[in-house]
């Protein structure tokens, strides 16, 4: 951003990287810390200009266009909202996997959400964001549930965010999660197909069901280690759906240890006993293609303290009988 005379006033030139996004979008992502509505309200007004013209929300951004930002007072909340996160913003640093100008991939934590929302006002992205204060550009690829661990993508261009958007609609993006399941899942179960109907409740909390007017879904599944009463699979899906993995292994007989949602409790607790609360379920690899050099990467996430533990847990216990 280019500052007028008037420091209060802003100009913006749009690059090819920025072009083909609404207005409305780039702003919300550029003013940070203006709420929504205060954003509607400057391109109404034609407080917010592009090329001299007032434009409507729905314009969509030109490469050389010019867009010219009258005074606005954006409330200062970086400070307030992450400073009791400065643990967690810090641990961040060294959960990146790798980084280069284009994308940048890490290993999220269990427990933290990838977003804001929903009553938090800290997650992941937001994280990364206050680490990287100068890069104008942080958006998520795709999305981990808050208790799921592993590799997540953030593109750190738009032109990256694209081509990285259009590799999950043709599937040529490979994720590969390892989940601890319940039992012994069969060596012939290579695949769950079954369709998933979402359901949001009145508390606003998402339940997933197997329902025969649900969303087509399937996954595919390996066993890579069995223990006395668990098993460790590989499981990749074919369709992304919300908690398609937890409910298709839920729907198998096998629901994933940890999981508060689709997985017994008492299960659940015989494992928090002995120091295991967390969902078991890891997005161990992620393969795509390099939107700048268009050469194969794949990326991998080692488990974390307490997913190592209960492995080790359990492969003690099974030497043992």
């Amino acid at each position: 951003m280019n500052q007028e005379s008037s420091p209060q006033v802003r100009f913006v030139n749009i690059d090819d990287d920025m072009s083909g996004q609404r207005i409305d979008n780039f702003l919300m992502t550029h003013l940070k810390g203006v709420p929504k509505s205060l954003v509607y309200r400057l391109l109404r007004k034609g407080e917010i200009r592009v090329n001299k013209k007032r434009i409507k929300a729905e314009y969509k951004l030109q490469p050389l266009d010019v867009i010219r930002i009258a005074p606005i007072k954006v409330p200062d909340k970086d400070t307030e909202q992450l400073n009791p996160k400065l643990d967690k913003i810090a641990s961040l640093e060294s959960a990146i996997l790798f980084e280069d100008d284009r994308v940048l991939a890490i290993n999220k934590p269990s427990g933290l959400a990838v977003h804001g929302g929903s009553g938090l006002n800290f997650g992941m992205i937001e994280g990364l964001r206050a680490l990287r204060p100068k890069q104008d550009f942080l958006e998520l690829v795709h999305r981990l549930d808050r208790d799921t661990s592993g590799v997540i993508l953030v593109a750190k261009r738009r032109s990256a965010l694209r081509s990285l958007h259009a590799q999950l609609r043709e599937k040529q993006m490979q994720k590969r999660y390892h989940a601890l399941v319940h039992g012994h899942w069969p060596e012939h179960r290579h695949k769950v197909k079954a369709p998933l109907y979402k359901n949001t409740l009145q508390s606003g909390e998402r339940i997933v069901v197997v329902r025969d007017n649900g969303k087509p879904s399937e996954t595919r599944y390996r066993i890579l280690q069995t223990f006395n009463d668990a098993t460790l699979v590989e499981a990749s899906p074919i369709t992304g759906r919300t908690h398609q993995i937890r409910v298709h292994c839920q729907s198998a007989g096998h629901s994933i240890i940890g999981d508060g949602k689709y997985c017994d409790a008492q299960i659940n607790n015989e494992y928090a006993q002995n120091g295991f609360s967390r969902l078991a379920l890891h997005a161990a690899t992620l393969s795509f293609i390099h939107p700048g050099t268009q050469k194969p990467m794949r990326i991998m996430a080692k488990y974390d303290k307490s997913f190592k533990y209960v492995i080790q847990q359990l492969e003690a216990a099974s030497a043992q009988s």
